[in-house]
Protein backbone atom coordinates (compact mmCIF):
# COMPACT_ATOMS: atom_id res chain seq x y z
CA UNK A 1 0.00 0.00 0.00
CA UNK A 2 1.17 3.52 -0.76
CA UNK A 3 1.02 6.18 1.31
CA UNK A 4 0.01 9.20 -0.38
CA UNK A 5 -0.88 11.56 2.13
CA UNK A 6 0.23 12.06 5.82
CA UNK A 7 -1.78 13.46 8.51
CA UNK A 8 -0.03 14.19 11.32
CA UNK A 9 -1.83 13.59 15.27
CA UNK A 10 -3.02 17.53 15.47
CA UNK A 11 -0.77 18.62 18.74
CA UNK A 12 -2.86 20.07 22.34
CA UNK A 13 -2.79 23.79 20.82
CA UNK A 14 -3.94 22.99 17.54
CA UNK A 15 -6.95 20.94 18.57
CA UNK A 16 -7.69 23.67 21.27
CA UNK A 17 -7.59 25.93 18.99
CA UNK A 18 -10.88 23.73 15.84
CA UNK A 19 -12.25 22.97 19.54
CA UNK A 20 -12.76 26.77 20.24
CA UNK A 21 -13.62 27.92 16.76
CA UNK A 22 -16.37 24.97 16.96
CA UNK A 23 -16.98 25.98 20.41
CA UNK A 24 -17.84 29.76 18.84
CA UNK A 25 -20.01 28.06 16.15
CA UNK A 26 -22.17 26.11 18.86
CA UNK A 27 -22.78 29.67 20.70
CA UNK A 28 -23.94 31.29 17.31
CA UNK A 29 -26.21 27.92 16.22
CA UNK A 30 -27.67 27.48 19.53
CA UNK A 31 -27.71 31.39 20.37
CA UNK A 32 -30.81 31.19 17.91
CA UNK A 33 -32.68 28.93 20.30
CA UNK A 34 -33.48 30.92 22.77
CA UNK A 35 -32.85 30.90 26.07
CA UNK A 36 -35.73 33.20 27.08
CA UNK A 37 -36.86 33.73 29.78
CA UNK A 38 -33.19 33.25 31.36
CA UNK A 39 -30.00 35.21 30.96
CA UNK A 40 -26.85 33.22 30.19
CA UNK A 41 -25.68 34.09 33.66
CA UNK A 42 -28.92 32.22 35.11
CA UNK A 43 -28.56 29.36 32.42
CA UNK A 44 -25.24 28.53 33.62
CA UNK A 45 -26.36 28.64 37.33
CA UNK A 46 -29.16 26.09 36.23
CA UNK A 47 -26.67 24.00 34.50
CA UNK A 48 -24.27 23.85 37.41
CA UNK A 49 -27.06 22.91 39.93
CA UNK A 50 -28.41 20.09 37.46
CA UNK A 51 -25.01 18.92 37.61
CA UNK A 52 -24.17 18.86 41.53
CA UNK A 53 -27.43 18.96 42.60
CA UNK A 54 -27.93 20.46 46.13
CA UNK A 55 -24.90 22.25 46.58
CA UNK A 56 -24.75 25.18 49.13
CA UNK A 57 -24.55 28.64 47.86
CA UNK A 58 -20.92 29.71 48.74
CA UNK A 59 -20.00 26.76 46.28
CA UNK A 60 -22.18 28.05 43.58
CA UNK A 61 -20.44 31.56 44.08
CA UNK A 62 -17.03 29.83 43.89
CA UNK A 63 -18.04 27.72 40.70
CA UNK A 64 -19.47 30.94 39.09
CA UNK A 65 -15.86 32.89 40.19
CA UNK A 66 -18.39 35.64 42.18
CA UNK A 67 -19.63 36.55 45.24
CA UNK A 68 -22.11 34.98 47.63
CA UNK A 69 -24.26 38.14 47.76
CA UNK A 70 -24.47 38.27 43.83
CA UNK A 71 -24.67 34.63 43.77
CA UNK A 72 -27.98 35.13 46.22
CA UNK A 73 -29.68 37.78 44.16
CA UNK A 74 -29.19 35.50 41.01
CA UNK A 75 -30.54 32.48 42.34
CA UNK A 76 -33.53 34.67 44.13
CA UNK A 77 -34.71 35.82 40.42
CA UNK A 78 -34.45 31.78 39.54
CA UNK A 79 -36.23 31.46 42.16
CA UNK A 80 -39.09 33.81 41.73
CA UNK A 81 -38.93 32.36 38.06
CA UNK A 82 -39.97 29.09 39.42
CA UNK A 83 -36.50 27.56 38.15
CA UNK A 84 -34.67 26.94 41.45
CA UNK A 85 -35.48 26.03 44.95
CA UNK A 86 -33.74 26.46 48.28
CA UNK A 87 -33.89 23.78 50.56
CA UNK A 88 -32.47 24.47 54.05
CA UNK A 89 -29.94 21.92 55.10
CA UNK A 90 -31.02 19.05 57.84
CA UNK A 91 -27.39 19.03 59.17
CA UNK A 92 -27.17 23.26 59.42
CA UNK A 93 -30.02 25.47 59.59
CA UNK A 94 -28.00 28.11 58.63
CA UNK A 95 -27.20 26.23 55.39
CA UNK A 96 -29.37 26.76 52.02
CA UNK A 97 -29.09 24.01 49.42
CA UNK A 98 -30.19 25.11 46.20
CA UNK A 99 -31.89 22.15 43.68
CA UNK A 100 -33.78 22.49 40.81
CA UNK A 101 -37.48 22.98 40.34
CA UNK A 102 -39.46 20.23 37.95
CA UNK A 103 -39.81 23.63 35.73
CA UNK A 104 -35.90 23.80 35.72
CA UNK A 105 -35.36 20.63 34.78
CA UNK A 106 -38.39 20.92 31.88
CA UNK A 107 -36.67 24.05 31.10
CA UNK A 108 -33.06 22.46 30.37
CA UNK A 109 -34.49 19.40 28.90
CA UNK A 110 -36.80 21.83 26.40
CA UNK A 111 -33.60 23.76 25.54
CA UNK A 112 -31.09 20.75 24.77
CA UNK A 113 -34.00 19.73 22.18
CA UNK A 114 -34.18 22.73 20.56
CA UNK A 115 -30.11 22.81 20.42
CA UNK A 116 -30.35 18.95 19.15
CA UNK A 117 -32.29 20.02 16.46
CA UNK A 118 -29.65 23.24 15.50
CA UNK A 119 -26.83 20.69 15.52
CA UNK A 120 -28.58 17.72 13.58
CA UNK A 121 -29.40 20.54 10.15
CA UNK A 122 -25.08 21.28 10.46
CA UNK A 123 -24.80 17.46 10.92
CA UNK A 124 -26.90 16.36 8.50
CA UNK A 125 -24.89 18.28 5.83
CA UNK A 126 -21.55 15.85 7.26
CA UNK A 127 -20.35 12.79 5.33
CA UNK A 128 -21.04 9.77 8.07
CA UNK A 129 -17.70 8.64 8.22
CA UNK A 130 -16.85 12.46 9.31
CA UNK A 131 -20.02 12.25 11.58
CA UNK A 132 -18.84 9.10 13.30
CA UNK A 133 -14.79 10.48 14.00
CA UNK A 134 -16.58 13.31 15.60
CA UNK A 135 -18.66 11.58 17.67
CA UNK A 136 -15.62 9.31 18.83
CA UNK A 137 -13.55 12.47 19.09
CA UNK A 138 -16.12 14.15 21.58
CA UNK A 139 -16.75 11.40 23.58
CA UNK A 140 -13.09 11.09 24.00
CA UNK A 141 -13.28 14.92 24.79
CA UNK A 142 -16.29 14.62 27.74
CA UNK A 143 -14.09 12.12 29.31
CA UNK A 144 -11.12 14.00 29.54
CA UNK A 145 -13.16 17.28 30.67
CA UNK A 146 -15.14 15.34 32.77
CA UNK A 147 -12.21 13.84 34.53
CA UNK A 148 -10.15 17.27 34.77
CA UNK A 149 -13.46 18.63 36.65
CA UNK A 150 -13.56 15.90 38.89
CA UNK A 151 -9.93 16.11 39.55
CA UNK A 152 -10.26 19.84 40.14
CA UNK A 153 -13.11 19.39 42.63
CA UNK A 154 -10.84 17.16 44.41
CA UNK A 155 -7.48 18.78 44.38
CA UNK A 156 -6.36 20.33 47.75
CA UNK A 157 -7.59 23.64 48.68
CA UNK A 158 -11.14 23.52 46.26
CA UNK A 159 -14.68 23.58 48.18
CA UNK A 160 -16.89 20.63 47.92
CA UNK A 161 -20.53 21.04 49.48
Amino acid sequence: MIVTSFHARPEPDGAARVTSTAAELLEVLWGRASTEPVSASQLRVLLILEHQEGINLRTLADNLASTPPSTSRLCDRLRAAGFVERVTSPTDRREVRLHLSSRGHAFLADLRTRREMALQAVLSQMPGAQRTMLLQGLEAFCRAAAAQIHDDTQSPGSQTA
